[in-house]
């Protein structure tokens, strides 16, 4: 069997922290489990868009709400943006990568708010 000409990063990390890939293509358990997980994922991160939504929508929400809410939204997006890495690194899309200790955007991309 050939390996494939790009590794998958897989959805989840090593005990250690780092990223985890799959040299394997094909429908094996693994790829299975890592598309599950992938899933799962993306749900949970519509599901919280939707209450965050509704959240904001419905009654002024208070400071730890407001703190949780955005952990966890923090959480849904890195989720999305690592599938959305592999996938991407599947299909021969670069992605920059951010130079450490460095914002991966410009700092007056946010100008300060009026305070």
């Amino acid at each position: 069997m050939t390996p494939p000409a790009r590794p998958r990063l897989l959805p989840w990390s090593s005990p250690e922290g780092k990223p985890c890939y799959l040299l394997s293509e094909g429908d094996g358990p693994v790829t299975r489990q890592a598309d599950a997980v992938e899933r799962a994922q993306l749900a949970s991160g519509e599901i919280l868009l939707r209450h965050a939504r509704a959240l904001l929508r419905d009654t002024p929400p208070t400071a730890p709400e407001l703190r949780f809410l955005a952990c966890c939204l923090t959480d849904a997006l890195d989720d999305s943006l690592r599938i959305n890495r592999s996938r991407g690194d599947r299909l021969g899309c670069g992605h920059p990568e951010p130079v450490e200790g460095e914002p991966s955007w410009p700092v007056d991309a946010f100008p300060a708010g009026d305070s």
